[in-house]
């Protein structure tokens, strides 16, 4: 059985010995970079290997860019195959709890044509929880080779959220926390606010109050209240950088809805040009 969304945590044990299989760690603290693999050095799902956002899911932040540009296709695809990642192995992200950032991972995997890849649902938090096995320390790793099958059409840029901007025909809709949404408060970005004409949908309205996803059917009806009678190929995700907007896509393939894309750079590459429009709540 092939596993593309998430995954529960007592279904995950029976498969850690079979071959096939490629857990990685995304936990990530983005005001502690290093925590995560600090974390996962000390305790983690067995065999799993570390992934790090900063140093794995994202390239180098350029000019222009946002604070997690995508790698480009063919340095990922070289690093996944150094994780021991071919393009048939079933891969299982996981990170702390509510699956922000193994969502990411899960979103670049089908970007590069991989469809064995899920989220295991509430995490690490979930996998202790249900008494899972830890291992510490780093994992032995057979190298393998992924050759990607890249979706270009999986994410759009800023020229064409620029367009996007005021076309009846597209929905731009923001993951972040409702007051970094409205500019009350800004505690990463240089700028507060949100790109004009999105609409606010956190990330944790995906979510059950123990970090667990939302069932499909509850998951298809929020979703659908935002797309009205649109079509899901009209939404545009995004962020602060590209991160927690995934986790919009996962709860949208769940849900029956796919074909929404990833602003990948999100507001923090946004507002890397002061000449860009910034709405704030209040605001004419």
């Amino acid at each position: 059985m092939a596993y593309t969304t998430i995954i529960a945590a007592a279904a995950l044990a029976p498969l850690l010995q079979d071959p096939g299989i490629a857990v990685i760690d995304c936990r990530f603290d983005l005001a502690q970079p290093a925590s995560g693999r600090e974390a996962y050095l000390a305790g983690h799902i067995p065999g799993a290997r570390y992934m790090s956002l900063d140093e794995d899911l994202s390239a180098a932040v350029a000019p222009g860019t946002g604070r997690h540009p995508l790698p480009q296709p063919d340095r990922f695809a070289a690093r996944l195959g150094e994780f021991g990642v071919a393009n048939d192995t079933q891969v299982i992200a996981y990170d702390g709890g509510n699956g922000a950032f193994a969502a990411r991972l899960w979103w670049m995997l089908r970007w590069l044509g991989a469809e064995r890849v899920a989220v295991l649902d509430g995490g690490y938090a979930a996998w202790r929880a249900a008494g899972g096995a830890v291992q510490s320390g780093p994992a032995s790793i057979t190298p393998a080779v992924f050759t990607p099958r890249v979706d270009h059409g999986a994410w759009v840029s800023t020229s064409e959220v620029c367009q996007a901007i005021g076309d009846p025909g597209r929905i731009l809709v923001d993951a972040r926390a409702p007051e970094r949404f409205a500019g009350l408060i800004e505690p990463i970005d240089k700028v507060a606010g949100h790109v004009p004409g999105a609409r606010n949908h956190p990330f944790t309205l995906n979510l059950r109050a123990d970090g667990r996803f939302l069932e499909p059917a509850q998951l298809e009806r929020r979703w659908r209240a935002v797309l009205g009678d649109a079509a899901p190929s009209t939404l545009i995700a995004m962020c602060g950088s590209g991160v927690t907007a995934c986790h919009h896509l996962l709860a949208l393939q769940m849900a029956g809805l796919g074909g929404a894309k990833l602003y990948a750079g999100s507001f923090s590459e946004w507002i890397e040009d002061p000449a860009r429009p910034v709405a704030r709540a209040g605001a004419p």
